[in-house]
């Protein structure tokens, strides 16, 4: 008969058992951790807001921009539409842009799933302070950052698209349309809203020169003051991903087709 073992042996296997399963949980718990993260990878749109800093564009003209587009990731039609789609999630950065390498990305690329991360994006917008100021209207420079930041994007999706901000035509850097071009050949897509306070033409220039790629829209701004309005339907486009698709109309927007 073999002898039992001690209390001190049976202390020791029951400590070892409980440590097994601790390490099992933890294990478990980092691959549902890795699972939820590659889960979040894969967004609906990459979408990359390219907001105005030239110099025609006065601290006043600026702000309306910012809590534009803050405004529009507050708005509950916004979050309706990201949740509309297939995987309810869209990945969105913002970036100020002037000269034809003159670019600062004022809020780095976020997953917006849900109202509270709508929010915390429009937060994060209307905290961002001006970093440029003057340097020249490079609308190419813009399109070559926004493919810059796509490429380096930590998402995943079947749709990447550059927004285009702007009060004036391409001044300064590479043609307008060759960088267009680049990008719409990468599969990138780029829409615009012109704001033609300055230039009551900017929208023909920005039909046949800025705006690219299939289902590529724009809608302009009168003036800074219809900034907002313009800015939500255009996302809601954007987000809800097809323009032609003609339940477009319940989220009220209007669409300006590319030729």
């Amino acid at each position: 008969m073999g002898r039992r073992p001690s209390k001190q042996a049976v202390k020791a296997i029951r400590v070892s058992l409980a440590l097994l399963a601790l390490a099992a949980a933890l294990w478990a718990a980092i691959f549902d951790r890795g699972a939820i993260a590659a889960d979040n990878a894969n967004v609906d749109v990459q979408l990359v807001l390219a907001v105005d800093a030239s110099g025609s564009v006065n601290n006043a003209r600026f702000e309306l921009q910012k809590q534009g587009y803050a405004a529009a990731f507050r708005n509950p039609q916004v979050i309706r539409a990201i949740a509309s789609g297939g995987e309810q999630a869209i990945a969105v950065t913002m970036v100020q842009w002037t000269g034809p390498f003159l670019h600062v990305q004022a809020v780095p690329w976020t997953l917006i799933k849900d109202e509270a991360s709508a929010r915390a994006f429009a937060d994060a917008i209307a905290a961002a302070p001006r970093e440029l100021f003057g340097g020249g209207t490079s609308i190419s420079g813009a399109i070559d950052m926004g493919m810059s930041l796509l490429a380096q994007s930590p998402y995943k999706s079947q749709r990447r698209t550059i927004d285009i901000s702007g009060d004036g035509i391409n001044n300064r850097g590479r043609s307008v349309t060759d960088a267009r071009d680049d990008a719409v050949a990468a599969g990138i897509g780029i829409n615009g809203l012109p704001i033609l306070s300055l230039d009551p033409a900017l929208d023909t220039y920005y039909r046949n020169s800025v705006i690219g790629g299939p289902g590529a829209f724009m809608i302009p701004a009168a003036d800074y003051e219809n900034f907002a309005d313009a800015i939500l339907k255009k996302l809601i486009l954007e987000i809800a991903g097809d323009p032609n698709d003609p339940n477009i109309s319940k989220w009220g927007a209007v669409l300006a087709k590319s030729p």
